[in-house]
Order: structure tokens, then sequence, then C-alpha cells
């Protein structure tokens, strides 16, 4: 089944999705991470689209979608409300990785009667110290203007050993943008970078808290790898959410459907289709 490029006006910006599946199959919305963008999710949603109505979200500022004036993640929550209610989706499953999940469980403790199950993707509550920081600056000090998109392939896979090689140059290239120079550059706004316009909502207790009220059924997804999740938090999260199943894939980091694609579906797949 091959996707369909769609547009949707969400408050008062464009929003660029992937749709995979058919009418009538169960919902299913997908929220990519910082920097990332909605053809992360690809093979996933290929595995899925016999099963599931899959609408993969670039969120404001990120891919194919608009950049914005401003950017928080109460505003891409709201977002997020805005796109349920142009799609007309009652009830719906929601997956989220890293920013896309914190705005996910965000969702979700305000809006847990839309939700048939919740997966989080390598997101939890608090952060390592000094994780956050480390991430921001490996993405500030990157380099992101390239002669070629091979370049910029290139300058991805040196920063990561993971992911299979036709998966990663399929997610580069579709991430990336021509400047009027001729060179290329990725195409999230690099707003986004700056601390003062953007930073995820990251306080601990109020997170905790969030995700102690949550009882839709959800799984918790850590990239075994990962050094944004600690294994500790997640073992926690699993314990004092109210249901709340935890898996660990192999091979992974924590972009967990870009390192290992096939893990991340042998984990997800099954718990969706056997709850």
């Amino acid at each position: 089944m091959e996707p369909r490029d769609q547009l949707v006006m969400l408050n008062g910006l464009r929003f660029h999705y992937r749709e995979w599946g058919q009418d009538g199959a169960p919902p299913l919305v997908l929220l990519h991470g910082f920097s990332a963008h909605s053809r992360l999710w690809d093979p996933f949603a290929r595995a899925m689209a016999g099963h599931y109505h899959l609408f993969a979200l670039d969120q404001r500022g990120h891919g194919e979608s608009a950049w914005a004036d401003a950017y928080s993640a109460d505003l891409m929550i709201a977002d997020l409300v805005a796109f349920v209610r142009a799609l007309r989706l009652d009830r719906f499953t929601l997956i989220g990785h890293s920013m896309g999940g914190r705005n996910a469980y965000g969702y979700a403790a305000q809006h847990q009667a839309t939700l048939d199950r919740l997966v989080l993707v390598d997101i939890g509550p608090e952060m390592p110290a000094g994780a956050s920081d480390r991430f921001r600056q490996n993405v500030v000090q990157s380099k992101d203007i390239f002669d070629t998109p091979e370049e910029a392939f290139a300058a991805v896979r040196a920063a990561n050993p993971f992911p299979p090689d036709d998966v990663l140059r399929a997610r580069t290239f579709s991430g990336l943008m021509l400047r009027e120079d001729g060179r290329w550059t990725f195409r999230y706004d690099k707003a986004l970078r700056d601390p003062a316009r953007f930073r995820m909502a990251f306080d601990p207790a109020e997170n905790w808290a969030l995700l102690r009220g949550i009882a839709t059924p959800t799984l918790l997804v850590r990239g075994a790898e990962s050094d944004l999740l600690d294994p500790g938090i997640a073992r926690r999260v699993a314990l004092e959410m109210p249901d709340c199943t935890l898996v660990t894939v192999p091979a992974a980091g924590h972009p967990v459907p870009l390192d290992n694609p096939q893990g991340f579906i042998d984990a997800v797949k099954p718990w969706l289709l056997g709850h």
C-alpha cells in the first residue's frame, strides 16, 4: 500500500501528513521527534497499513509543514487537537517518538477518552543529567549545509552507526531542501535550535504527574543503546503508570524506529494487534 501525501490547515498554518491504509480501518496517528519528519515512520507504516489507517504528521516547523512564529509543547499539542478534529477521529491509537512522545502523553493526559492505545518511544518524564543539553548542542553544532544530498547522508551516517543504509538514505534525502545557492540543508526551521524560541516542557514533577494520570493502555519502547531514556526511569514509568508495558529494542539508540526498523515493528505490532 502506497502512502498519500496530504495537506491540511490547522491553527492558521499549513501542515503536511502522510496517509497509509484504508478508510474504515482503526485510525493511528504518528508523531516524530525533534528535527525529524513524518518519513521516520515509513517502514512501520508500511508494515501496519493492512491493519490500520495511519496518519503521520509533520509537526509545526518540521518536514513539509509550515514554519511558525512560535514553538512549544502546548502549541504542538493544540495542533494535534486540531488535526484530530479536522480528520474527524473519534477514537484512535497514538504513537510518539521523543518530542512527539512528550506531545503524545501531554495530549493523552487531557484527552484520554479519544485514545484506544498509546505508544511512547524513548521518552520519559525526565532525562539523565545533561542529556537534553548534549542533544541540543549536537544538533546546533552539526553541519547542516551540504553540496549534495550524498554529502548529507555521509554526515548523518557518521553520526549514527545503527540504521540500515536504505532506510537512513531515504529518511535523510526526504528531509532536505534545496537552497537558492544550489546547496542543500535540512527542512526543519532552524529557529527550533534557539532555546529562546523553543524548549521542550521538561518539568520532571509535572511530567510524572501527567503519566501517573494516564490509564490508557500504554507501551513504552526504549532503545537498548539510548542515552536519553535511562533504563531505571523506564522501569519506573512502567510501574507507576496504571497500564504500561515496557519493551527494549536491541541495536537501537534514541531514534528507535530509524535505528532498528524491524526490531521496532517486532516490538510494537504484536502489542497493538494483541490488545
